[in-house]
């Protein structure tokens, strides 16, 4: 049986300022435990045993066999799967994230932890290695985001940094795309292999200060152009339709 102590371990990172601290994240669930498990160190584990049974080994530093009902007396979720897992943030190396030869994902204040995690998904569908996060975007590792990217965070270094700087030094010689409500419609826009693509917060998008070190402003447009439409795209919807294009263009090529 699990302990009162593992218990109030477990659900104090479910705080931001407990995960800095200790520099741990909780993942919850068959699928997305088994995605990060072999990329990420654990700490610890509470798997049911017919989960560990079709796992073979389990590298965990700790692993503990769950008796019934002990995941949902620890689990952050609403429905509890059959494993739940603690593992170390990972620390990525900004100067990796090089935008002279691959593409980079840019976030200025993105505040739903559910989109965060849906546009690192997404940016490990496409390809997109490196995620740089201004230090106001929400915790990649949230519970929620943590769920929502399903496992890409075992692929995708998410990196927290001064925006304007990043943009100063690393795209002074790269395209330094960004995503606007106004622009020029990103279908007549050759897009390259390279650089950095911002995306906005969710309701005042790029912030003055970013948005001049943009050079090429990109739009979705909407159709047909002359109707009504709503006003935006969610964040997450948005990077992904831009993101696809910029892959396949470079298909084309």
């Amino acid at each position: 049986m699990i302990s009162r102590a593992k218990i109030k371990w477990v659900r104090s990172l479910e705080m931001k300022k407990n995960r800095d601290r200790d520099q741990l994240f909780v993942a919850e669930g068959n699928k997305l435990v088994g995605e990060l498990i072999g990329s990420l160190e654990c700490e610890w584990m509470l798997a049911e045993p017919l989960w560990m049974a079709t796992q073979g080994d389990l590298p965990a530093r700790e692993l503990e066999v769950a008796a019934e009902g002990d995941i949902r007396k620890v689990s952050l979720l609403k429905s509890p799967q059959q494993v739940l897992a603690v593992f170390k943030r990972p620390v990525p190396n900004l100067e990796d994230a090089d935008p002279a030869n691959q593409l980079v994902l840019a976030l200025d204040g993105v505040q739903d932890p559910g989109n965060l995690g849906t546009i690192l998904r997404l940016a490990d569908w496409f390809g997109i290695e490196h995620v740089v996060c201004s230090p106001d975007t929400a915790d990649a590792f949230g519970p929620k985001a943590v769920q929502a990217t399903m496992g890409a965070l075992a692929r995708i270094s998410v990196h927290y940094a001064d925006l304007e700087i990043f943009l100063k030094v690393k795209g002074r010689t790269t395209p330094r795309y960004g995503a606007f409500t106004e622009g020029n419609s990103m279908y007549e826009h050759t897009l390259s292999s390279n650089g950095i693509l911002v995306m906005g917060n969710e309701g005042n998008g790029i912030r003055p200060s970013v948005e001049a070190l943009v050079d090429r402003r990109l739009c979705i447009p909407s159709y047909p152009a002359s109707s009504a439409s709503a006003e935006s795209l969610n964040v997450a919807v948005a990077t992904a339709i831009i993101c696809a294009e910029f892959r396949r263009q470079q298909r084309v090529k």
